[in-house]
């Protein structure tokens, strides 16, 4: 199966913007891959501010999110994997979803244990 935190990602912005709030994004700024406005980072993690009318040419992919927008006058292309989300929130009310850093969504899960019973005969018997 594919992973369930972009799905997740995309039901709880489509929730916030529904209800006419801002929807934030809490995003780890060390992870491989982020292209985000460092001038604007705090102990390795930025806010993003992804309210429809504050960015432009929104994805929210599979594997990563991406945008355009403006920091101090300048446009910048936002891209973040799905795996640096930390959080999605509304500014608002601090309603949302946190993410688990050290979920691991892609690999599946261990296979169960096998079961150590002894193995029983079967018993046959006739019936008339």
């Amino acid at each position: 199966m594919t992973p369930l935190k972009p799905y997740l990602i995309r039901s709880i912005y489509e929730w916030i913007t529904d209800n006419n709030l801002t929807p934030h994004l809490l995003v780890n700024a060390e992870y491989p891959g982020v292209n985000l406005p460092m001038d604007f980072v705090e102990d390795g993690r930025i806010v993003l501010n992804v309210r429809p009318e504050a960015i432009q040419g929104l994805m929210l992919g599979n594997d990563e999110i991406q945008f355009n927008a403006r920091f101090s006058g300048k446009p910048m292309r936002i891209n973040a994997p799905i795996q640096a989300i930390l959080a999605i929130y509304a500014k608002e009310n601090g309603r949302g979803m946190v993410f688990d850093p050290e979920e691991i969504d892609d690999e599946p899960p261990p296979p169960p244990e096998p079961e150590t019973k002894p193995a029983h005969k079967p018993q046959l018997r006739v019936v008339k």
